[in-house]
């Protein structure tokens, strides 16, 4: 039951408020909002605002969206009976990330079923679920940074207590969730927020359009709409973190940056519900100030990813040297992030073709504030026809990367499948019911790749249904023979990460790299324990005088035994990890 409805028009004459079949007027309430005091409306009610006499359109604070986007909002019945009272949170120190698509994850696509997989992630050390983005959107599925309403959850996956449920049984299967919000753009579709009032600049924009207005006229309530967004999903949603995305396109010059006040408010909801809460950037800057804490001058940010150990580890695995790729082609280069962080501190990239980067303080910023991957949503599903590393990688290979990504120095994340070796792709997909943008999409999809040196002719067209259901994991392939020898890899590198405190040792200064550019090996030193890989097609012996082997995977299945002679002797395509 809702006391009182009120939005924010600031610049309206007139707003009047639609319930159910009546009309109402409302009245200033002061700094641009607008109200209808007294008025009590049940849940499951219609309703929506118009705005100088246009509309209605929805709440821009709309919790559920039966209808779509383009339709009125209905008040969200919050009555949920949570059962995670016994859920403390995890912090991201020592977690791994497990990232996936609800749409994409199981066939149906819903909350629901993606919760019946839980014991699957629990059974390879999955700490964290990271959900792809689910707010509201125009169309029946999109990879959901196209969203319009980021108050409301896509109903195609089961809406606002579909969601519920999800963090519910996550939690109650000792797993936190990490939601990825987009607060850098809007949609291109249902997106009336202009309607009401400046939520949008006409300044620099970024490359999904028009820019939020985080320090213009009016900005103070615009930035208190991302900021109670937030609150939301970490409060009222019981969620344990979130991924922001793109935040080097948050044009924001304001006396205090928005991820630092978010990172402050946020701090406060974590003080008091008493249960860790994390942010986590997607940041193209490199730039540790986002991640260092407030008391140090930085953002206060808790971690950020970093696309420099994929690309470093795609390069070194599959030879690929295009686009930006290119500058990570020595092996060195990926020596150089298992120790520094960034490859790119201050030096200077071919691919932006000017100096980028800064250096990490790697005498005191813990590595645990990186979230790495060797496969994600975007390194997979923005390459031309969204192929993952299984398409053109050995198993071998594949351990190498799994290997790399689990054990090195930093938070670990898994894309859904990767466990398995999945075999599917994951492209780009898009419902847009307007033929036109459906258009546009596609033919913008194809000049994005044209940097890159992919050809055109293979892009499938995100309109296509198929391109969709192409993209769904397909589960039945944990019985092939390969997929299950990956996963018995993975599950156990995950329990040889719980064991071994090495492998969970924030200290920069506890990793040392050793690299053979020639014979393509490499050895990275963590503490006491010792991760090997020959990435070459060749067998090699590696400088290791000592030391059990605790884990190893090679192409042929052949064990690899302990160092002898001074030498430690590892097949083609091969890694083992010792102790």
């Amino acid at each position: 039951m809702t006391d009182g409805i009120r939005v924010w028009a600031p610049l309206a004459t007139t707003v009047e408020l639609r319930l159910g079949s009546e009309t109402l007027g409302m009245s200033q309430a002061g700094g641009g909002w607008w109200e209808r005091p007294g008025l009590v409306a049940e849940p499951g009610v219609d309703y929506g605002f118009l705005v100088d006499g246009e509309g209605p359109f929805p709440d821009p604070r709309s919790r559920r969206q039966p209808d779509g986007v383009h339709r009125l909002s209905r008040i969200d019945d919050a009555g949920y009976t949570w059962t995670d009272t016994a859920w403390t949170g995890r912090q991201l120190a020592g977690g791994m990330i497990y990232e996936l698509h609800i749409g994409t994850f199981t066939p149906e696509g819903t909350f629901d079923a993606a919760a019946t997989r839980l014991e699957h992630l629990a059974g390879i050390g999955v700490d964290f679920v990271e959900i792809l983005p689910v707010n509201a959107f125009n169309g029946s599925h999109n990879w959901g940074y196209d969203g319009v309403l980021w108050y409301a959850v896509h109903e195609g996956y089961g809406g606002p207590d579909g969601y519920r449920r999800f963090v519910d049984a996550c939690h109650n299967a000792g797993i936190g969730v990490i939601q990825d919000v987009v607060y850098n753009h809007l949609g291109p579709s249902g997106n009336y927020l202009p309607k009401f009032g400046p939520y949008l600049t006409d300044g620099p924009g970024n490359t999904w359009g028009s820019s939020v207005n985080l320090d213009g006229p009016d900005s103070d309530t615009v930035r208190r709409y991302i900021l109670d967004n937030a609150l939301m999903w970490l409060g009222e949603y019981h969620v344990d973190g979130l991924r922001l995305d793109a935040v080097h396109a948050l044009n924001d010059h304001g006396a205090i940056h928005i991820l630092e006040q978010m990172a402050d408010e946020v701090a406060a909801l974590s003080a008091f519900t008493g249960r860790p809460l994390s942010l986590i950037a997607e940041s193209d800057l490199n730039d540790p100030k986002l991640i260092t804490p407030r008391e140090a001058a930085g953002y206060g940010l808790d971690a950020q990813w970093s696309d420099d150990f994929h690309h470093a580890v795609h390069v070194a695995l599959t030879g690929e040297t295009t686009g930006y790729y290119a500058d990570f082609e020595p092996l060195s280069a990926l020596g150089k992030v298992l120790t520094r962080g960034f490859f790119h501190d201050g030096t200077y990239s071919s691919f932006r073709e000017r100096i980028h980067g800064r250096p990490i303080d790697t005498e005191r910023m813990p590595s645990w504030r990186l979230v790495v991957a060797n496969q994600n949503h975007d390194q997979i599903g923005n390459r031309a026809i969204g192929d993952r590393l299984t398409a053109e990688l050995n198993a071998g290979q594949l351990a190498i990367a799994a290997a790399l990504t689990l054990l090195g120095p930093y938070t670990p994340m898994l894309f859904m499948g990767e466990e398995w070796a999945a075999t599917t792709p994951w492209q780009f997909f898009t419902s847009h019911p307007e033929p036109e943008l459906g258009r546009a999409t596609a033919e913008g999809r194809i000049a994005e790749f044209a940097k890159m040196g992919w050809d055109p002719a293979v892009v499938p067209d995100p309109q296509d249904p198929e391109t969709f259901s192409r993209s769904k994991l397909d589960w039945s392939e944990h019985e092939d023979e390969r997929s299950a020898r990956i996963l018995a890899f993975y599950r156990s590198v995950a329990e040889l990460r719980r064991e071994r405190p090495d492998f969970t040792d924030p200290r920069f200064g506890r990793n040392t790299v050793e690299v053979n550019e020639d014979e393509r090996w490499l050895l990275l030193r963590r503490g006491d324990s010792m991760i090997a890989i020959n990435v070459g097609p060749t067998a090699r012996s590696l400088p290791v005088t000592s030391g059990s082997v605790l884990l190893s995977f090679t192409e042929s299945g052949d064990e690899v035994a302990a160092p002898a002679g001074g030498a430690l002797t590892l097949p083609a395509h091969s890694v083992a990890v010792l102790g």
